[in-house]
């Protein structure tokens, strides 16, 4: 273990693209790109987690002392909150990013010279892989800073969170130019994949974390090389090629999470004719009146109501059932009442699954991943009234 590391607080574009293929191929050091949005204490508590050699800016490179190596076969670091909130960082080797670059581009059937574009933040998974498809295919990619429609023009491929293709379709963007549209980091409500492929999009929906190189399950289907199972617990495991390392610096995280070949995940899912669902996360279980309820479950049924456009399903804080069934709702037309809402998920779940609570908002508040930010939604500002409802 000899290999340097350079933390890179960079904005997308050549300079993180060019130290991304050095450090893919050897010729440079292990990168772990940070976001220059990054508030200083949160900035400084990754670099003290990650430990690099040096921090590139674009000012140029500083060396901090303290740096300790990585495994020389070690390309790529994504340093990431996970559900606790502490700062850690996932080790990714070139081979692993690499196989698992190709094996997207084989599954969806990429044509030699299709161009990507990389809207998604470059320091977390799925924005770096955009990145690293580009180099595999040998394709210059269109980096932008953020999410522009117009910015799509001339692209083949693109990889979307939900709200992103959410703006597409109200932009009226014809979605035929593109050859295929990866759609991952938070469940997509079905009238969004219907409408999407209902005005001629190929809409592919990925399943992957940090921990995979991203996307490794693909409309359900594991990508070549991938395994997939799940426990007795319902929480899903995966193993094949695409599977990190370890966790940097944390050999107590990475026996947690590893069990020999397999990778325990926090999602909990089910195989079904060898296509996996996914339900919701092992931690978003909501506990209630004795009561466990999957949050994604009744957040999926509640997708399905035609006056529900966007909807995310959390427990709060009640003291008397522990938790309460919480749905942030992003209204449809004219906004839907609790009590219809509760009808609409009795009909389905059991009874005490239906939302004990119903916030109406504009838009979901997002992590800049692009997935929902529970931890804001659980615990909302001012705090949310308690209804009396039985």
């Amino acid at each position: 273990m000899d290999r340097r590391l350079h933390a890179l607080v960079l904005p997308p574009g050549p300079r993180l693209l060019s130290a991304l293929a050095a450090a893919l191929d050897g010729t440079g050091p292990a990168i772990c790109p940070l976001s220059p949005a990054l508030p200083a204490p949160a900035r400084d508590a990754l670099l003290d987690a990650v430990a690099p050699h040096a921090v590139e800016t674009p000012d140029g490179l500083t060396p901090r002392p303290g740096g300790i190596p990585v495994d020389d076969a070690t390309a790529v670091l994504v340093a990431t909150s996970g559900s606790t909130g502490a700062p850690k960082a996932v080790e990714l080797t070139a081979a692993a990013l690499r196989h698992s670059a190709t094996a997207t581009l084989h599954r969806i059937g990429a044509a030699p010279g299709d161009r990507w574009l990389c809207c998604l933040p470059t320091d977390h998974i799925a924005g770096l892989q955009v990145l690293v498809r580009s180099l595999v295919a040998g394709t210059d990619p269109v980096i932008v800073p953020r999410f522009d429609p117009a910015a799509a023009d001339g692209v083949a491929h693109l990889s979307l969170v939900p709200t992103q293709l959410r703006r597409l379709l109200d932009d009226g963007t014809d979605l035929t130019r593109f050859r295929t549209v990866l759609l991952g980091g938070a469940p997509a409500a079905p009238g969004l994949l219907t409408e999407a492929r209902a005005r001629g999009a190929r809409v592919v929906t990925t399943y992957g974390m940090s921990e995979t190189c991203g996307g490794c399950v693909y409309d359900g289907v594991p990508l070549d090389g991938v395994r997939v199972t799940t426990g007795a617990d319902g929480r899903v495991r995966l193993a094949g090629p695409v599977l990190f390392s370890r966790y940097r610096l944390r050999p107590d995280l990475t026996a947690a999470a590893r069990d020999g070949a397999w990778f325990r995940t926090a999602d909990l899912g089910a195989l079904t004719g060898g296509v996996l669902t996914i339900s919701g996360r092992a931690d978003d279980v909501i506990n209630t009146g004795g009561e466990k309820v999957v949050a994604g479950d009744v957040a999926t049924v509640l997708s399905r109501h035609p006056r529900v456009g966007d909807v995310v399903v959390v427990g709060r804080a009640d003291p008397r059932w522990g938790e309460r069934v919480t749905a942030v709702v992003v209204p449809r037309g004219t906004a839907p009442a609790l009590d219809e809402l509760r009808a609409w998920v009795r009909a389905t779940l059991p009874p005490y699954a239906a939302p004990h609570e119903l916030q109406l908002v504009t838009q979901i508040p997002l992590l800049p991943s692009g997935k929902p930010d529970r931890a804001r939604l659980r615990n909302p500002d001012p705090p949310a009234p308690v209804p009396n409802v039985t």
